[in-house]
């Protein structure tokens, strides 16, 4: 059966204030979004480090809260900052609270320099990913089972509870976020309801033709995983201000703009609608724009009015 369409907004918790977090989940909850996210970083990305932001998890439970309607998460949990334990018992509270509408976002971290600035190890890529699947097997024991042991190579846990369960059966979706084509979509294939990336089309077709080949090597079944794009999107006809936009997002990541350029919804709504169109063609359902502070609600409305009904 074919998936439905869906569409989200995170609204990245930094350099705003908390009233203009609250209003804009607001909007994003009456105006037809499906999901909405928060992230998980201490101090801002790919801006002044200095401002403000807020918790990804702490905001992400008052949010919801301001909320009645879309699922919540954050894009993505960074595995390293929590014990799987305690994140396990964090989501199964969240869960409840808002009435069974978390979606748990995790992934392996990436922002080393934030871990330096708090002195949290943030060891090799591959550990970290070893550690992330590690991790997710964790969390989704502990939503299962009555009492849980696991005894890995990073993390021990000895007949542990995580009580109420969470109040979606059997566990909230799990998003894993990361394109990495020899590990992390090997543990999006073992444990994820919903896999994350950025990108085009094609890098969007061949790294989903990887994760078939994991799921076909641990024996899960592809059709079972829900595919999220997530990156920026702008509805304009100017064509200064669509350049503008496609040299800063190329300047905040350091790569040539024509390599970012494929992977954005950028344009008028048409132009928009054919881009979905694409990445849809090659099997992504998901689509969660970025949003970062003074959140334009000008925007929000005009995509949920001009984009989101061609798909519904």
């Amino acid at each position: 059966m074919a998936k439905a369409i869906r569409f989200g907004i995170q609204t990245a918790p930094q350099q705003t204030t908390w009233q203009e977090l609250r209003d804009t989940w607001k909007l994003i909850d009456s105006a037809g979004y499906d999901t909405a996210w928060t992230f998980d970083h201490f101090f801002p990305i790919l801006t002044d480090v200095t401002g403000p932001c807020f918790e990804g998890w702490i905001a992400l439970t008052a949010l919801a809260a301001e909320t009645s309607r879309v699922e919540v998460g954050v894009l993505v949990t960074g595995n390293t900052y929590r014990h799987p334990a305690v994140l396990a018992n964090m989501g199964a509270t969240l869960d409840h609270t808002s009435g069974g509408r978390l979606i748990m976002g995790i992934g392996a971290a990436w922002f080393e320099q934030e871990h330096a600035a708090y002195g949290i190890p943030f060891y090799t890529t591959p550990e970290r990913i070893h550690r992330l699947d590690e991790a997710t097997e964790i969390i989704k024991r502990l939503w299962t089972e009555r009492q849980t042991n696991f005894e890995g190579r990073y993390y021990q846990i000895k007949d542990a509870y995580c009580e109420p369960k969470p109040v979606r059966k059997p566990y909230p979706p799990i998003m894993i976020g990361g394109g990495g084509e020899k590990l992390t979509l090997k543990v999006v294939a073992k444990h994820a309801d919903i896999w994350n990336t950025f990108g085009s089309p094609e890098v969007f077709r061949h790294k989903i033709e990887v994760l078939r080949g994991h799921c076909d090597a641990v024996g899960r079944n592809f059709d079972d995983i829900e595919i999220s794009w997530a990156g920026l999107t702008l509805l304009t006809e100017s064509s200064a201000e669509k350049d503008a936009a496609v040299r800063a997002m190329a300047q905040a990541f350091g790569l040539p703009a024509e390599q970012v350029e494929p992977g954005l919804l950028i344009g008028s709504a048409e132009e928009v609608r054919d881009r979905i169109e694409r990445l849809i063609a090659v099997g992504v359902t998901h689509f969660i724009i970025l949003a970062s502070a003074p959140f334009n609600h000008d925007s929000i409305h005009r995509f949920a009015e001009e984009v989101i009904p061609a798909f519904k």
